[in-house]
């Protein structure tokens, strides 16, 4: 008797398992017939989710956003193509939220692509008219880093940050000496005397030179022009002291007007809460929405080995014509 009842209960377990196991499956059917299918319908805008870091006992919100590592287009994002559409869509998203009374952007950057990091601080400068937004510099928020952060409402750091590093940079590698080595010639068709310039087959002439350096210097007058309107400083000031591209720690940013104030990161949380009005308002970080796709990957890299890897952007590899806002010791 009690065999036929474990029996029988194993039946209509087995039975359940095989009921949610075809569902699944048709629900992965429906999915798939409808990327096939190509459905028109316009996408609605990626919602990252909401991670709790402080509770508060009224609906208001703080949104904390994180940029971290180098600012590029070329980098794949968490909800998007880009990390730069990514920073665009969770500031619209916390702009659009009206229980969100202010942003904290947590900053750890080196810099990174000029337009890459103007695209960022213009959405940035989108989301400050519509609400308060606090900037936190962590442990670096240099050139490209702060260029972003200028975009904010309040600027805050550590002592020890390093930031500053106001300049822009463009690098080529000349290999004339080793082709001429190892036998092998360079051969260009062009159009045009200045379409092969950063050629690094052959040395760069005079006119070439003098052509790089203008586009050097007209980016750099933007971003200079960007701090001088953001931090209310002479741009002449700046030109002929701090804005030469040297690195500064927090507290000398702070001691020439770059930032607004010091402190650690829940001292930028309570300026927030001030500044938004909402002294009640619960902390929440913005992260990548649940993925099924992302939840087995996680699985399927899983190996029993180990390997050591260092950071890719611990050093990035600049691209030969890229004009990036970064300090002189990232370029390899």
């Amino acid at each position: 008797m009690a065999g036929n009842r474990r029996l029988g209960c194993l039946s209509i377990f087995l039975f359940v398992a095989l009921c949610a196991s075809l569902f699944v499956n048709f629900l992965l059917m429906v999915a798939a017939f409808q990327r096939l299918g190509g459905s028109r319908e316009a996408e609605p805008i990626p919602r990252f989710r909401e991670i709790l870091l402080q509770r508060g006992p009224s609906l208001d919100k703080i949104a904390v956003i994180t940029m971290r590592g180098l600012i590029s287009s070329s980098l794949p994002g968490s909800v998007s193509d880009s990390m730069v559409d990514d920073m665009r869509a969770a500031l619209q998203q916390a702009r659009d939220d009206s229980r969100v009374k202010a942003i904290v952007l947590e900053v750890d950057s080196p810099g990174g692509e000029v337009t890459a990091s103007d695209a960022i601080y213009s959405a940035l400068v989108k989301a400050r008219a519509r609400k308060p937004v606090v900037v936190y510099m962590d442990s670096l928020a240099a050139s490209g880093g702060y260029y972003v952060s200028c975009g904010g409402k309040f600027l805050m750091a550590n002592e020890t940050t390093i930031t500053g590093s106001i300049g822009v940079i463009i690098q080529t590698l000349n290999y004339e000496q080793l082709f001429n080595k190892v036998g092998l010639a360079s051969v260009v068709f062009k159009s045009g005397k200045f379409k092969d310039m950063l050629n690094g087959a052959r040395p760069i002439t005079p006119e070439e030179r003098d052509l790089v350096q203008n586009f050097i210097m007209k980016t750099y007058d933007k971003f200079l022009g960007i701090v001088a309107k953001e931090r209310n400083l002479p741009a002449d000031l700046l030109r002929n002291t701090i804005a030469d591209g040297r690195i500064l720690s927090g507290k000398e940013a702070f001691d020439n007007k770059l930032i607004d104030g010091l402190g650690e990161l829940d001292d930028a949380f309570r300026k927030a809460k001030e500044l938004g009005n909402a002294p009640d308002a619960k902390v929440v970080k913005y992260g990548p929405p649940f993925s099924l796709s992302r939840f087995l990957r996680i699985f399927g890299e899983s190996e029993s080995k180990i390997e050591l890897q260092l950071p890719k952007q611990l050093v990035p590899q600049l691209e030969t014509g890229r004009a990036y806002f970064l300090p002189s010791y990232y370029a390899p």
